[in-house]
């Protein structure tokens, strides 16, 4: 709600503010008073056009700023955010607008610096326009689809459209995404499955590299290492230190049994000694014959089977060669085995997976169509009871000749969206004969204004969306009696838990005001200024009167005016 509105120096006005309650609120004055002025105020705090032909003569800028309430309504407080506005919890909202005698211009939301698009959707939102030169909200296709479904009640139906596009969506994304998989998978499966079936024929062994080469350099120095031991048996004598050790065993026991038959005793020290001798040689005997058995095994072991050191050298250039090629450390090769292995079987799987995700896309689009055509439905019939109802307005409104109608078009790509299948267009058929056309066709300012009043009339109390603050400027232009009496009961009826301000000439209209200011037009110290003040009761009646009489005030107007206001 609109709750203060403040202008300094624009035009005919230096200073003023306005307190602006609820309900129905109307400016009255004698033509050229400036009433138009308080508007273009207003229109310039929301970010209305603003040039130098507003500052007032003599001043260096004009200053409008516009108070509403604090902001509640979940669109706004998005939209703010979005916009990047802090405002916080119950904190009134601020719309400040200053054009410099330049013509430049600079806007301000909560004392927080903006640019005039971010003002002029914040006030959108605030504020609709319906006037002699501008209507702001009804003429804007894109608003109609949203004021019939609240007219006709629809968030049920809504709510089910949009739960089923997101459904929808979800299927469609997860099914573009198989299909960008199955697609790039398609492309190098048979890449895949060649290096796959090289690798199973190679079959890499984990670490085997390192065996490879530990057995490669083995195998090539075995030649050398057979010859060191064929050099070491060589130095142990082989055969011929067991002959000679054999020999001199035999001496030693011939020697022992010589003394023996000598006559010396088994105990006698030569004996001893000899029996000693035979107990070492015997240990050597023993001793080198292991010596030269070791050697001979060492040997053994390095006499490998021929063509064993090429079927390892050939292995193991094997290994390095699909290494390269597959981009790899050798390492690595049994572990990419199985990584294609598992993309192999993931692209047969894939298949089967983006047959289910193109059933559920199917069932999802089903699911949304049936969701949208209870919405078509639902708008259809919502249309016919909207059509029926303005057509009721128009007639009194002395637009007995104009028709109306709601038409639903379907969207133009065919897009499956949250807000269902169709637009919606107002369309008005101003005079008989006339084709059917946007609500701007009607032939004059005051036609549109009475056009946009029969709509706002009968959406009232219909709609599940906080009304903005409305704005009817000369709506009663070139009617009078029974019309101009038409409209002022539609403006009390719209004002009812609402705020709505007219600038009238209507004495009819002004009577059913809650609230009345009257703009006044002055010469002080030679200069023109512009004022306005509220008026109590006994103003309000005089100056209706003024409305009904003209210049002189009769008794008679004042009863007029008396029995207006009731």
């Amino acid at each position: 709600m609109l709750t203060r509105l403040s202008i300094r120096d624009i035009v005919l006005v230096e200073a003023l503010d306005l307190d602006v309650d609820d309900g129905l609120t109307v400016l009255t004055g004698e033509t050229g008073a400036g009433k138009s002025i308080i508007l273009d105020a207003l229109g310039l705090a929301l970010g209305g056009r603003g040039d130098a032909g507003l500052v007032r003569a003599g001043a260096k800028q004009a200053t409008a700023a516009a108070e509403f309430t604090a902001p509640d309504d979940a669109e706004l407080l998005d939209l703010l955010d979005e916009k990047g506005f802090t405002v916080a919890a119950g904190e009134p909202l601020m719309l400040r607008r200053v054009v410099g005698a330049d013509g430049r211009s600079r806007a301000w939301v909560n004392d927080q610096p903006a640019g005039i698009a971010a003002l002029r959707d914040i006030g959108a939102r605030l504020v609709e326009v319906h006037g002699q030169h501008e209507t702001v909200g009804l003429l804007d296709w894109k608003t109609h689809r949203g004021l019939l479904d609240a007219y006709g009640g629809l968030s049920p139906q809504l709510s089910a459209v949009a739960a089923a596009a997101q459904a929808l969506k979800a299927a469609e994304t997860r099914l573009e995404a198989l299909r960008a998989s199955a697609a790039e998978a398609a492309a190098r499966s048979e890449e895949i499955a060649l290096n796959l079936a090289d690798l199973d024929a190679l079959d890499p062994r984990p670490d085997e590299e390192t065996e490879l080469a530990g057995e490669r350099a083995l195998l090539g120095a075995a030649e050398k290492a057979i010859a060191d031991l064929e050099d070491a048996r060589t130095a142990l004598g082989g055969d011929k230190l067991s002959q000679k050790l054999s020999q001199a065993l035999r001496a030693v026991e011939h020697a022992r049994q010589r003394a023996l038959q000598a006559g010396a005793e088994p105990d006698h020290p030569v004996i001893a000694r000899l029996a000693g001798a035979a107990e070492a040689i015997d240990r050597t005997l023993v001793e080198a014959l292991e010596a030269v058995a070791e050697v001979d095994a060492a040997a053994a072991a390095f006499d490998f089977e021929p063509g064993r050191l090429d079927r390892a050298e050939e292995r193991l250039f094997a290994l390095r060669a699909a290494a390269r090629k597959l981009n790899v450390a050798v390492a690595d090769l049994p572990a990419l085995r199985l990584r294609l292995r598992e993309q192999l079987r993931l692209i047969e799987d894939g298949a089967d997976a983006l047959t289910a995700a193109g059933r559920d896309a199917s069932a999802a689009r089903e699911a949304y169509d049936l969701a949208a055509t209870f919405l078509t439905s639902a708008r259809e019939a919502a249309a016919e009871r909207l059509t029926e109802a303005v057509m009721g307005e128009l007639a009194p409104l002395k637009l007995d000749r104009a028709r109306f109608r709601v038409v639903l078009e379907p969207v133009a790509d065919g897009r499956r969206g949250p807000l269902g299948v169709e637009t919606v267009r107002f369309q008005i058929a101003a005079n008989a004969g006339t084709e059917f056309g946007p609500l701007d066709a009607v032939a004059s300012g005051g036609e549109l204004a009475r056009v946009a009043l029969a709509l706002k009339a009968a959406l009232a109390g219909r709609e599940d969306q906080r009304q903005p603050v409305m704005i009817f400027d000369e709506v009663d232009q070139g009617v009078g009696g029974a019309v101009a009496e038409a409209v002022g009961q539609r403006l009390k009826r719209l004002a009812t838990g609402a705020q709505v301000l007219v600038v009238t000439h209507s004495p009819q209209v002004a009577a059913r005001g809650h609230v009345h200011w009257k703009v006044r037009k002055a010469d002080l110290e030679g200069r023109t200024r512009t004022s306005v003040d509220p008026l109590d009761d006994d103003a309000r009646l005089e100056e209706i009167a003024r409305m009904l009489s003209g210049a002189e005030i009769t008794d008679e107007a004042r009863a007029a005016a008396a029995r207006l206001i009731g």
